[in-house]
Parts: structure tokens; C-alpha cells; sequence
């Protein structure tokens, strides 16, 4: 029999796992089919995946509006019931993007088809995450919070695993041409048996004694929870520091997962097997990498680990294309696995951290909000400008001097918060509450 915190790690991990499967599957397929089969070819492959990184940046575009809405529902109704709609919607928006036509038979229709699916799959993946690492991070003791949430967001890399897994089993077994005009479709197609898999295992989960507690003194006091107005007006340096943090990590993680992907095969020459064969061994360590820095955030702080992290990416940057420019495969490989693991460094605590800068009351919405916006200026932009460089330039070096500026910031605005390691939920709660006694 499971621990009550293992049982809801293991909920939390099911859905997130899934819902990252589609969202990164969506990804991995902008580059190696999206740009032949969607857009109207000019004879330059890279302008057919730029306009397929485009319709991949609308789903970040989405996100923050999913974290708004689950966000809000969510500090009123529950984490659990959210998360259970937003596992449901991303299925179905995913599957039916593997039912698209291409641009050949239905013309200009497939790309709006393919963007407003792709909306709808953001909307749902920006309810997600906030729901996922709340539920783990209010069910777990202080001392070890940093660990236990370091799980969901591990989650990501076991989802882009399986979405490598499959995407290679196809491209391995299929001809070119019959894995172009059908076999990608069945990697969308097998979405929904994950989704269901996951929809299982988390009706299972029950609300955190925090989270139910905050509900009840609302409703005694005849309160409802903060608006996200509220969280903006309260706690704007909270918001700030967070989105400053995760801006530098999240761009570096997007241009590595996704760019370059693109550039290995595009750029280098690499073959498709080989490059997802990197990527699939790449998120393995990197998923452990994930779990070490979640549990080292407790031993030793938020700050400290997360601005390891961050100096060792501004360390690697310089030396991370001349290792893909080798076209050899265990270069590649091992500068991309160095980019994860110092990214992980970055991104293993960073669930605790947002989490512990705001009370329960607002904590889905202030936690959401903060992650899923900068997901705008971080992640969705990251392949498109990355890639846009590289056309305009034909040089690696402007995509080193834009990831190392933003790596910059993230490195200033961590140095500049306080440490959150092992807060208690419940003091927090106490200095809002005293807070809004105060009338401040």
C-alpha cells in the first residue's frame, strides 16, 4: 500500500505525463512532418518549419489563459475536478489533430484546423501544471517539498520519452514516405489510451488538508478566493522574481528540446533515427537529474541550486553547436544531455519555489499565472527566433548571445529573491492573512 504522498505523486505524475506526451509529440512532429505536410512549400525546408514553430507557439500563447481559468476555478472548487478536465481536453484536441488533412487536400484549412487545435491543447496543458505540482506540494512535508514536486515536473521528461519512443518505433518500422502521409498520425491517435490511463489513476487523488481547510474558512467567513487583480496587487514582487527565474531556464530548455531537433537534422545533416535516438536517451538522465535537483533544493536551498544551474548554462552555451557541429553522434548526445542536466538543476525546484511565494488561497492563480506567462516570452519563442537567427545569419552565434542574455536575467532575479526552503504553507497563510488584516 502506497503512502498517502506516494498515491498522489503517482496521480499527479499520471495525468502530467500524459498531457506532456501530446504537447511535446506536437513539438517533436512540427519538425519532422508539420513543415512538408501543413504549409505550402516554397523550396527552403527551414521556411516550412518556422511556420510550423509558429502554429507551435500558439499553444503557448493559450497557456496562459488555461492558467487563468483553471486557476481561478481551481482556488475555489478544487485542484483535483481541474485536473481531471484539462487530462480529458488535451486528449481530445491531440487525437484529432492525428485526423487532419494536409495542406495538398484541404489547402489553407489544415494550418487554422492545426492552430486552433493547438489552442485548445495549450489552453489545457496551462490548467495542468499549476493543479499537478500544488497538489503534490500541499500534500508534502516541508523539509522534503522540494523533492516530492520535483516528480510532476520529472513527469515532462517521461512524457517526451514516449513521445520519442513512439515517434522512432515509426520512423524506424515505416518507409519515409508512408510514416510522412500516415505514420505520425498514429503516434496523436494513441494519445487517447494514455489519457485514459491517467484520468484513472487520478480520480484516486483527494484535495490536500491545506487546501480543503482554506476552503472551509472561506466559506465560514463567506469569502471567495483572490482574483488573479488580488494576486497582482498583493504579491507583485513574487510574480516578478518567478517569471525572472523561469525565463532564462525555460528558453534554454525549448531551444534545446525542440531547435534542436531542427538543427541537428536540417543544419548538420543528421539522420531523423539518430537525433530522436538522442533526444529519447537525453530525457532519461535527464528525468533523474530532475528528481537529484528537487532533492537537493532541500538540502542546500532554492537559490543555491537553482543558480548552479544557471552559471553552468552560461558556462556551456559557448561550447554546446561546436559539440552538434560535430555530427557525430556522442558529441551531439553529450552536449545536449549537459544543457538538460544543468537546465534540471534549474527546473527541478522551481515547482516548490512558485508554489511557496504565495498563500493557498491564490496559490493556483499566482503560481499559474507566473509560469504560464512567461512560457509566452521563453518557450513558445525559443524554436521560432532560434530558428529565424540561423536563416537570417546562417551563424549560431546570435541564438549563444539571445539564450545567454535571458540565462542572465533568470541568474539576477534568483540572487535577488529569498530563500523558500521548508516554509510552512501554514505561516504563509498566517503573514497573508495578517497582511490583509493590516489593509496593506
Amino acid at each position: 500500500m502506497p503512502s498517502p504522498i506516494k498515491k498522489v505523486v503517482a496521480a499527479s505524475m499520471a495525468g502530467t505525463v500524459a498531457e506532456w506526451y501530446e504537447f511535446f509529440i506536437y513539438g517533436t512532429a512540427a519538425t519532422l512532418v508539420f513543415g512538408q505536410l501543413f504549409f505550402k512549400q516554397t523550396g527552403n525546408p527551414l521556411d516550412g518549419i518556422i511556420a510550423a514553430f509558429a502554429t507551435y507557439a500558439v499553444g503557448f500563447l493559450a497557456r496562459p489563459i488555461g492558467g487563468l481559468v483553471f486557476g481561478h476555478f481551481g482556488d475555489r472548487i478544487g485542484r483535483k475536478k481541474l485536473l481531471q478536465f484539462s487530462l480529458l481536453l488535451v486528449g481530445v484536441s491531440t487525437f484529432l489533430m492525428g485526423c487532419i488533412p494536409g495542406f495538398d487536400v484541404i489547402g489553407y484549412s489544415a494550418p487554422v484546423i492545426l492552430v486552433l487545435l493547438r489552442f485548445v491543447q495549450g489552453f489545457a496543458v496551462g490548467g495542468e501544471w499549476g493543479g499537478a505540482i500544488l497538489l503534490v506540494g500541499e500534500h508534502s512535508p516541508a523539509h522534503q517539498r522540494g523533492y516530492w514536486a520535483s516528480f510532476p515536473q520529472a513527469a515532462a521528461c517521461v512524457g517526451n520519452v514516449l513521445a520519442t519512443i513512439v515517434l522512432l518505433g515509426l520512423s524506424w518500422s515505416l518507409p519515409e514516405d508512408q510514416f510522412l502521409s500516415w505514420g505520425w498520425r498514429v503516434a496523436f491517435w494513441l494519445s487517447a489510451v494514455i489519457i485514459i490511463i491517467g484520468y484513472y489513476i487520478r480520480r484516486t487523488v483527494d484535495e490536500s488538508p491545506i487546501f480543503l481547510a482554506a476552503l472551509e474558512k472561506q466559506r465560514q467567513q463567506k469569502q471567495n478566493a483572490a482574483s488573479i487583480g488580488e494576486v497582482l496587487r498583493r504579491y507583485p514582487r513574487q510574480i516578478l522574481i518567478g517569471m525572472g527565474a523561469r525565463l532564462g531556464e525555460n528558453t534554454v530548455y525549448y531551444a534545446i528540446i525542440v531547435f534542436s531537433i531542427t538543427y541537428l537534422k536540417v543544419q548538420v545533416g543528421m539522420s531523423s533515427d539518430s537525433v530522436l535516438l538522442i533526444m529519447f536517451l537525453a530525457n532519461i538522465v535527464q528525468f533523474f537529474a530532475m528528481i537529484f535537483a528537487g532533492w537537493l533544493s532541500d538540502r542546500i536551498g532554492r537559490r543555491v541550486t537553482y543558480l548552479i544551474g544557471a552559471f553552468g548554462l552560461l558556462a556551456w552555451l559557448p561550447f554546446y553547436f561546436p559539440m552538434l557541429n560535430s555530427g557525430e553522434f556522442w558529441p551531439a548526445f553529450a552536449g545536449i544531455v549537459l544543457g538538460l542536466c544543468l537546465q534540471a538543476l534549474c527546473y527541478g525546484p522551481q515547482g516548490a519555489l512558485l508554489g511557496e511565494l504565495f498563500p493557498t488561497r491564490m496559490r493556483y492563480q499566482g503560481s499559474s499565472f507566473t509560469y504560464q506567462v512567461t512560457s509566452i516570452l521563453a518557450g513558445s519563442l525559443a524554436p521560432l527566433v532560434a530558428t529565424s537567427l540561423l536563416a537570417a545569419t546562417g551563424s549560431t552565434t546570435p541564438i549563444v548571445v539571445y539564450l545567454g542574455a535571458l540565462m542572465l536575467v533568470s541568474a539576477v532575479a534568483v540572487f535577488l529573491s529569498r530563500e523558500t526552503r521548508a516554509a510552512s504553507l501554514h505561516d504563509i497563510d498566517a503573514a497573508d492573512e495578517a497582511q490583509e488584516a493590516s489593509g496593506r
